[in-house]
């Protein structure tokens, strides 16, 4: 990284500690809040081995798919389909930022991973959308649909453990499922499986991928 680059992320990261009030951790530029308050009553052992691991793969997963929307629109940005694309980009950066205020207060560490994502995410979505419309919409179907599988497998384990006492993240979870899926049907309704990769990324996010490589 350019020394001029690595030295403008660090003053960003000391700014926004003081302003804060909070150690924070910076990850190729992306700003995890790495502690703050108290974790809400979770003192269950199980309990909060379970909020941790749902919050971390879902940072992870929210955080992946914001970067495969930047190189979807560093590509298609002024193409017919560069609105639709940059309308899911903001519901993504919307849920990304409620994992980011999740982890804060429940004082949850990111994955290992976040480097990873952060360069092969973009270079996916970028790599998918030169393949034109359809292979950008076929990317976005594969990915959502997995997304969306991780979110139903945590919605059922948290409905069995204790639905009360997680009324609020289930809330937040099936608001976003909801979201994702609809990401998946736009991605169909957008001659997704036209798309000549669409089968290669279908077999590779939902039999290759799965969730537990994120809870490093």
């Amino acid at each position: 990284m350019d020394r001029g680059v690595g030295l403008r992320i660090r003053q960003l990261c000391s700014g926004l500690q003081r302003r804060a009030g909070v150690k924070q951790q910076c990850l190729f530029g992306h700003v995890v809040p790495a502690r703050q308050c108290s974790s809400r009553g979770y003192t269950d052992d199980g309990d909060r081995a379970l909020l941790d691991r749902v919050i971390r793969v879902d940072h992870a997963g929210e955080y992946g798919a914001n970067r495969i929307y930047a190189g979807q629109m560093a590509v298609l940005r002024r193409s017919s389909v560069g609105p639709i694309i940059q309308h899911m980009w903001n519901q993504e950066k919307d849920h990304l930022k409620k994992f980011d205020e999740l982890m804060v207060a429940n004082r949850v560490r990111p994955t290992i991973l976040l480097p990873f994502w952060n360069v092969a995410g973009f270079v996916l979505g970028a790599g998918t959308a030169l393949l034109g419309k359809n292979g950008a919409m076929a990317c976005t179907v594969a990915v959502e649909e997995t997304i969306s599988n991780h979110y139903n497998n945590q919605i059922r384990t948290l409905m069995e453990r204790d639905p009360e006492k997680h009324k609020e993240l289930l809330q937040t979870l099936k608001k976003f499922r909801d979201d994702e899926m609809e990401h998946h049907d736009t991605g169909l309704e957008h001659d997704a499986e036209l798309a000549p990769a669409y089968s290669v990324l279908k077999t590779v996010y939902t039999s290759r991928m799965p969730s537990s490589c994120l809870f490093i």
